[in-house]
């Protein structure tokens, strides 16, 4: 069981205070209000598309104990409580990436999905071309995820690897901004493990 910390309920207050989500289904209010608590931004409530169905998904996934696959390291940094695996720093990364004419964030999901093609939660914050491989990968059928957190940051792909995972029938939560990053696809993750704090 989770202790909660008072700063983090009062927080939690404050932001249902300032922000109405009490409409919102369950998960996506978990969701929704983590990442808004972790930026301070209400905007979120807006450029979040959630999926409910995948939401409850994931969260069932992960508390049976399925694979979690982030795209930066700073994504696992921020999910203390559940172990990830990125492979982007890794060596073979590094010789497919300069081999195949990939970024190494896309030659990291492409290795990753060899690891965990069935069932895992996807974590992508931080690149666009992740995303972009991640979706190649499911629709060739080489992977099935349980859930895909697609909310990478940039100028250049990001609103268009997000669309793409909304149309792609993969579940997922995305957002239609090129704002993202890798404290927010943490957030997700920490909402789906946590739930509601002030439950």
């Amino acid at each position: 069981m989770r202790t909660v910390h008072p700063i983090e309920a009062q927080s939690y207050r404050l932001l249902r205070a300032a922000v109405d989500t009490s409409a919102l289904a369950p998960r996506t209010r978990d969701v929704v209000e983590r990442i808004v608590h972790t930026t301070a931004d209400p905007g979120w409530l807006d450029d979040l598309v959630p999926d409910e169905a995948a939401l409850q998904d994931g969260a069932r996934a992960l508390a049976a104990g399925a694979p979690l696959v982030v795209d930066a390291a700073m994504v696992g940094a921020g999910i203390t409580a559940y172990p990830s695996i990125c492979l982007v720093a890794d060596g073979p990364t590094r010789e497919l990436a300069a081999a195949g004419g990939l970024t190494r964030s896309a030659a990291a999901i492409r290795l990753a999905a060899a690891q965990a093609p069935d069932g895992a939660v996807w974590a992508i914050g931080n690149a666009p071309t992740a995303l972009a491989e991640l979706l190649r990968l499911t629709g060739s059928g080489a992977l099935r995820p349980a859930l895909v957190i697609g909310v990478p940051v940039g100028y250049v792909g990001a609103v268009e690897a997000k669309a793409a995972l909304r149309a792609s029938g993969v579940p997922g939560l995305s957002n239609r901004t090129a704002r993202g990053g890798s404290a927010i696809a943490a957030a997700a993750v920490n909402a789906l493990l946590y739930g509601d704090p002030l439950a």
